[in-house]
Parts: structure tokens; sequence; C-alpha cells
């Protein structure tokens, strides 16, 4: 039997987003394949068992396809000094709220566990984010039977991550939600396209099919990325607020709550550009220096007492450009409301 192509795969021209740290759940994936939407399990922050343990309950729940995003690990920061330094600016914060700072610690994620338990059961669709893994990595899940998706912010992304055998595209406009996909935690100039040129600068060096994402929170921002030349449009903070979201509360709250009037791009939270609503730590961290996961672990703590204590300016509130848009209507809903027709 043939191995299917990303298009084969979309009923509707329509990507749930993995969304780590919580909002991606089995449920909101069933809810999105069962309206004919491909979503995907987030794997990021989660053991290789829990991400296992999530594969089976949407097998169970489903036999629609779904997809699997993996991160890709990078490389451990050699700035003990600015680290330290900027764990001391958090610690009054976190005394505050009664938390301790985590350990700066570098990890992989478990990446090299979590990619050889997809390779011996896979998913029908595997995506990485923060990089593109070794051709020969894409070429096994391939093999494999899975088809294979590498986020990309830039065109010199684009271009390597065709180069290395994948299949498809997923890529990020600057107004997406979360974390920046981008292959190198750095602040190299040019690597702030809106999504819209970047689908065309993209497509100028690949043919790959292109799975937009980006601030894409209504049927005509779906309408304009598929016009432009993608294959889908990929929605996560659309779907924050809706009841198969396993986004905190107070993060759901916060999306609809008028004291918050914008969103940046910031490395407050986890030392890697990721874009959230403006709070109290954003405005006062704008400081962070680039060591992920570094940050994210030392911060860890004190978010999740911030989440425990119902205060939201001391949470990663991640959101996209747009998201006063989000509702918290059911995922199939949402489905069929951005895109109400079916796949070309």
């Amino acid at each position: 039997m043939a191995r299917p192509g990303v298009l084969d795969l979309l009923r509707r021209p329509l990507v749930v987003a993995p969304m780590a740290g919580g909002p991606s759940t089995s449920e909101l994936v069933i809810a999105a394949a069962g309206a004919g939407a491909v979503g995907f399990l987030a794997a990021g922050y989660k053991t290789p068992a829990a991400m296992n343990e999530e594969i089976a309950a949407v097998r169970a729940g489903t036999a629609g396809p779904f997809g699997v995003n993996v991160f890709v690990p990078g490389t451990q920061s050699a700035d003990a000094e600015a680290i330290g330094g900027y764990l001391g600016s958090l610690r009054a914060s976190a005394d505050a709220i009664g938390a301790r700072l985590g350990e700066a610690a570098w990890d992989d994620d478990g990446y090299q566990e979590k990619v050889t338990s997809l390779l011996a059961d896979p998913p029908p669709v595997v995506s990485f984010t923060f990089g593109c893994p070794p051709a020969e990595v894409i070429a096994a899940l391939r093999k494999a039977g899975a088809v294979v998706a590498v986020t990309v912010t830039s065109p010199g992304e684009a271009a390597a991550a065709a180069a290395a055998g994948a299949d498809a595209l997923c890529v990020q406009g600057y107004e997406a939600g979360a974390h920046r996909g981008a292959f190198v935690n750095g602040d190299i100039a040019g690597r702030d396209y809106g999504l819209l040129s970047l689908i065309g600068e993209v497509a100028a060096v690949t043919g790959l099919p292109q799975i937009a994402a980006g601030g894409i929170m209504g049927p005509r921002q779906v309408d304009a990325v598929l016009a432009a030349g993608a294959v889908a449009a990929q929605c996560g903070t659309a779907f924050l607020r809706c009841p198969e979201s396993g986004a905190h509360p107070v993060h759901k709250a916060a999306l609809a709550d008028p004291r918050y009037t914008t969103t940046a791009l910031t490395r407050a939270f986890s030392g890697r550009w990721a874009r959230g609503l403006v709070n109290e730590f954003v405005r006062s961290h704008a400081d962070a220096p680039a060591a992920y996961p570094e940050i994210n672990n030392a911060t860890r703590p004190l978010r999740a007492a911030a989440a425990a204590a119902g205060d939201p300016e001391w949470m990663s509130l991640f959101a996209g450009q747009g998201y006063r848009a989000a509702t918290d209507r059911p995922a199939g809903e949402i489905v069929e409301w951005l895109c109400p027709r079916p796949a070309r």
C-alpha cells in the first residue's frame, strides 16, 4: 500500500496546532478528527511514555488522521553568568508568590526516545519544531509510513528541510502564538516574516506543500492563506478556549479579559522567543538571555505557582495575534466555522 501524502490526509484544509504545556489534549485531537481537521498531539515537555499514552487514547477515539509534534533539541547555553543574573532578577517575584525557582538545566526533552518510539509505531504525521532532524531520521519515519513535516520560519529553513527529505512544511509567520519554531535560538536579522509574505518566499525555494500558521483566527484568514498557496491553515490560539483544550482556566479567561490588550514576543518565560499576552512577567523581564530550555526549566515552578494561585500576571499566557477572536465553542464547531468547505 502506497504511503499517503499530506494532501491525502486533509478532509478539510485545516490543522489544529500542537500546543505544548497542556492545551493539546487527546480530546482536542479526537474532536478535530471528527470534524474533518487534522489535530496534533504535542510531545514537547512530556515523557515518551506519556506521549505513547496520548497516542493510544487518540487511536481509541478516532480512526481519523492525526499528528504528533516533537521538539528538536538545541545546544546548551554557554553563558552561565547571563542565566544566573536573570534568575537573580526573578527571585523576588518567586518569593512574592511563594515559589522557588527550578534548576536552570539543559535537557533534550527525550528526543531520541520519542523518535525511536514513533519509528516503532508511527502516527499518520510526525512534525518537528525548533530544528530539522537529520535526513536519515526523516527517511526512516517515511519508510515506516509517516508523513514528515518540519516547522520553518524563513526561506532558508524551508530549503534545509526540503533538502533533508521532508514531505511538507509548517510555515510559521511572525504572528503566531507561543514559541517561534526557528532552527536557531538567536537574534538574526530578517527573521520576522509575516505569514503571507513567507508563504510566497518559501514557494520560491521549494515546491513542498505548505501548512500555514500564524494568527489565523477566522474563515477569511483561512481563505487568504489558501489563496496565497498554502494547502492548509494551522490554527492554535483559535482553539485555546474550547472545552477540549487543556489550557489552564486562568489562561482561557485571560484571552477574553479586557486588561490584556496586546501580545509581544518575549524570552522571559523560557529563554526562547515566544508570543504571549503582555502581563507583568513580560513587562518586568525583557532582559532574558537566549538559554532554552534552561530558563524554561528554571521558571516552571514560578509559573505553576502563579497558575495555582489564579494569578495570570506571572503565567505564560501564550497567544497569537488576533487572540481576542478565540471562543469557548466546542472544537468541532470552531473547525466548521473556520473552514466550512472540504479540501481542494
